[in-house]
């Protein structure tokens, strides 16, 4: 690498040890810094005394203490103290001694009192000392016009010094200076013409006039600091530290180090900003060099500028017109000053305007990062209740390599914040609230306690004000949550096998809705649902009812029970024993019905429906038949009429308050059978698939339902994970959290062993063990079964597609299958109707993971 030609200045204090009481030397020094180097005094407390923070201190007592624990500054304020009044006399009794003149002693009693009255009002020690010294020598010193004069100066320009507000301090002392000026020679002038005549009075006012002129200028611009200047150069010992006249040549210096090395002329920068008052050449040598950068680099440029400027101002004035009011309007006109105009809003919090900022340079380099940071910032700083934080939407994160890594690590835990609060509100139960309340604040401590110093300067205030209040919210909230103990084993709550019932039943909130739709009017229709094994149709058919008008009564048949029945009057009795065991009333007569089924069963359903309904305050009678299958097998074994669906059909169109649900495996389309064309266009169709991404979680996080507790939690990226696994598939979903809560107890309470209570993506992978597939071989080989029925070759595509994760294409499937044209294209819709398979971007995959491995381990050998 090439070495940098721009010299790296240093224009901070020489200074080996600390300021000592007892040397007069120090005295010196620490007058020297007060007349012509203030922001010594600055430094010095701030690298040797633990910075100025004696104005933070509350009460006296603190601010006591805080002197003790900082022995520097005590001995600084006792020094600046004894030059406060020794030195005005010392001076004055030169003057009166040698030079005749006479000395405002009453002046000097007044300086020596205002000062340390200032220094004590201000409560820092930069100030009181600096300002007490000043005052103190000039009240004593000097008397009359320039008394006045510089009391009003001096006092404004080390104000304006070390508050660090320097450009608005040229403004108004300017201001201020010329108005005081001419106010005061006109007053006087005038009085002393009423007093002693016309002449003497002009003579007065033109004299003060001068007089008062040439002290403010002086004063104010310290013209010997200036000609000083002329042959310190742009470093060393005698560079200028007070005045405000801008040194011939440093302009075009900077801006020669700017454009040959911007980082070491960015040192060099703030080094003119903190130990002089040169920011005239500073900001002019940064505007005409931003201006000339290729656009490209511009707000990478400005990033490095805002890298800990010693005054922001070079910011806002990058972009703000110089030398106006402090409120001046922020320019936009170029994408320099509106990249700057972006970082100095970051920097003040006005994520509004700094987001309108970067909207300018969004096409530049850098530009879409930056808008996107302040626009993610700005929500998240209008979040300021537990709600509008968990309703935040995740941010996306800059891709690498990014400008502010930093920033994006604080918005990805802040992310990490927004979902957890979101699980706090969302869970009813008092154990998943408590851990991810844990976890909200201990992502927000990590962010003030460990990120917060590698934090970007411009953003670091903006992004810990926000930490803060999110951390108020969330100890605010933290009263309503228990804590997490577990002695002994957890019950397993998970449901595998049986029908979901009761406040467990989550996640088919489109399909309750579309039946609540259909049945609340009048007329009831009848539906199929229909889908695999194990997808949850008989839970929806258990559940039913709760989600009814209180009019509706549901009977739920199991057609399984029919499958050794010999008859139709077997089946009809059935059925007619299981309306009357729900709505507890008496059953038929099997002699009877046995003699006339349909008669009989007709009679019997027509005075359920006229009689017993109402006497139960109900108006509509819903069947659910579950196993639909069943009645195609005893139709096909003679044991049921053909026309028994025909027969079916009659009875929802004798009475508009009667309906009937199927629930199978097959699509309406796929039954083709003569005696199925009846229900074609009597029955709605509706699909029960699998569950959401948002369902998967809430039934593995509430297992229980919403008035018990589950102590046991998943990360984010676990229940990712076991979506991507099962795809949603309910029984999946529940065997493995079965088998995650067998894991823990076995590991916590069988083997001694510690476990998180957190489930981990590694944990997961643990449980989908061979055991898990033992137990899971009836949904397995159910849908591996389902697949040799109706289109052939479906098995043939499974087992090709097994060993790919990221599917084949059509072609793929046909050269390795071997199937024709047309039966491949029949296998692979039928797979599609039943959601084995699904097709995106033209390849064709196995849905869910887990079959596909399971038709993998075990189908492979078949075949080969």
């Amino acid at each position: 690498m090439k070495e940098s030609t721009v010299p790296r200045i240093n224009l901070a204090p020489k200074l080996k040890r600390d300021l000592s009481l007892w040397n007069p030397f120090d005295y010196l020094l620490l007058l020297y810094w007060v007349f012509y180097f203030p922001q010594a005094v600055r430094w010095y407390v701030e690298t040797r005394g633990g910075g100025d923070k004696l104005t933070e201190q509350k009460t006296w007592r603190d601010k006591i203490q805080f002197l003790r624990d900082h022995p520097v500054q005590l001995r600084l304020g006792i020094q600046g103290l004894l030059l406060t009044v020794i030195t005005p006399l010392i001076i004055c009794s030169i003057i009166a001694a040698n030079l005749g003149l006479s000395v405002d002693w009453v002046g000097v009693v007044l300086g020596v009192v205002s000062g340390v009255a200032l220094g004590v009002a201000f409560g820092g020690v930069v100030l009181g000392v600096v300002l007490g010294v000043v005052l103190g020598v000039v009240s004593g010193v000097v008397s009359g016009v320039v008394y006045r004069v510089l009391y009003r100066v001096l006092w404004v320009v080390v104000l304006r010094v070390m508050s660090g507000d320097v450009v608005s301090g040229v403004v108004w002392d300017a201001v201020l200076g010329v108005v005081l000026g001419v106010v005061s020679s006109v007053v006087l002038g005038v009085g002393w013409r009423v007093v002693s005549g016309g002449v003497l009075g002009v003579l007065f006012g033109v004299g003060w006039g001068v007089g008062f002129g040439v002290g403010f200028i002086f004063a104010f611009f310290r013209l010997d600091n200036w000609l000083i200047g002329l042959l310190a150069g742009p470093q060393g010992r005698l560079f200028p530290r007070i005045t405000l006249l801008p040194l011939p040549g440093l302009t075009s210096t900077l801006q020669q180090w700017l454009q040959q090395d911007w980082e070491t002329a960015i040192n060099n920068l703030n080094q003119y900003f903190r130990y002089s008052c040169q920011f005239i050449p500073v900001l002019v040598a940064v505007n005409r060099v931003l201006s000339q950068f290729p656009e490209a680099e511009i707000i990478y440029r400005v990033s490095r500028l805002a890298e800990n400027p010693s005054d922001w101002q070079l910011l806002k004035y990058a972009s703000a017109k110089p030398f106006s009011f402090p409120d001046s309007k922020i320019r936009l006109d170029t994408p320099a000053r509106a990249a700057a105009a972006g970082f100095w809003y970051l920097h003040q919090r006005d994520t509004e305007k700094a987001e309108k900022a970067f909207a300018v340079v969004r096409s530049l380099a850098y530009g879409e990062e930056m808008y996107s940071l302040a626009q993610t910032l700005h929500r998240f700083s209008l979040a300021a209740t537990p709600d509008s934080i968990a309703s935040l939407k995740v941010a996306p994160i800059a891709a690498e390599p990014s400008l502010r890594p930093q920033t994006w690590q604080a918005i990805s835990s802040l992310n990490l914040v927004i979902t957890e609060m979101a699980l706090v509100q969302r869970s009813y139960s008092q154990q998943v609230r408590s851990l991810a309340l844990n976890r909200i604040i201990g992502e927000l401590i990590d962010i003030a306690d460990q990120q917060a110093a590698n934090l970007p300067p411009a953003e670091k205030e903006l992004i810990l004000s926000i930490v803060l209040k999110w951390l108020k919210i969330s100890a605010s909230i933290a009263g309503t949550v228990g804590t997490v103990t577990i002695t002994q084993p957890i019950p397993n709550p998970y449901i595998i096998g049986d029908p979901v019932i009761g406040k467990r039943f989550v996640g088919r909130e489109d399909i309750l809705r579309e039946l609540q739709s259909m049945w609340s009017g009048d007329n009831l229709s009848s539906v199929v649902l229909y889908g695999h094994r194990r997808m949850g149709k008989t839970s929806i058919l258990r559940n039913l009812e709760a989600y009814l008008p209180p009019n509706v009564s549901v009977i739920y048949i199991n057609l399984q029970r029919l499958a050794t029945v010999t008859s139709l009057a077997e089946v009809l009795l059935t059925m007619a024993e299981e309306i009357a065991q729900t709505l507890a009333i008496d059953a038929p007569e099997e002699e009877k019905i046995s003699q006339h089924p349909e008669m009989y069963f007709n009679r019997y359903l027509d005075r359920l429906m006229r009689q017993i309904l109402p006497e139960k305050a109900k108006t509509g009678l819903i069947i659910a038949l579950d196993e639909f299958e069943i009645i195609e097998d005893l139709i096909e074994a003679n044991t049921l009429p053909q026309n028994f669906l025909g027969y079916l059909r009659s009875l929802v169109q004798s009475s508009p308050r009667l309906a009937f649900v199927f629930a199978g495996l097959h699509t309406l389309e796929e039954m083709t059978a003569d005696y199925f064309h009846p229900f074609f266009g009597s029955v709605y169709p509706i699909p029960v698939s699998f569950l959401s991404p948002e369902s998967t979680r809430v039934i593995l996080a509430n297992p229980v339902g919403e008035d018990e507790d589950f102590p046991l939690d998943y990360t984010p990226s676990a229940l990712d994970k076991i979506y991507q696994l099962t795809h949603g598939q309910p029984y999946l979903v529940q065997l493995i959290g079965f088998h995650l809560v067998r894991f823990y107890n076995k590991q916590v309470f069988e083997l001694q062993r510690p476990q998180d209570i957190r489930f981990q993506v590694e944990d997961v992978e643990k449980a989908i063990d061979d055991e898990f597939f033992q137990r899971g071989n009836y949904y397995f080989t159910g849908v591996w079964k389902q697949a040799k029925q109706d289109a052939a070759g479906q098995q043939e595509i499974l087992i090709v597609l097994s060993p790919h994760l990221q599917g084949l294409t059509r072609a793929d499937l046909l050269s390795s299958t071997g199937l024709t044209d047309t039966t491949l294209d029949w296998a692979l819709k039928t797979l599609e109707n039943h959601h084995v398979i699904e097709c995106q971007d033209s390849r064709y995959r196995i849905a869910v993971e887990l079959f596909r491995r399971w038709v993998s381990e075990t189908k492979q050998e078949t075949m080969t």
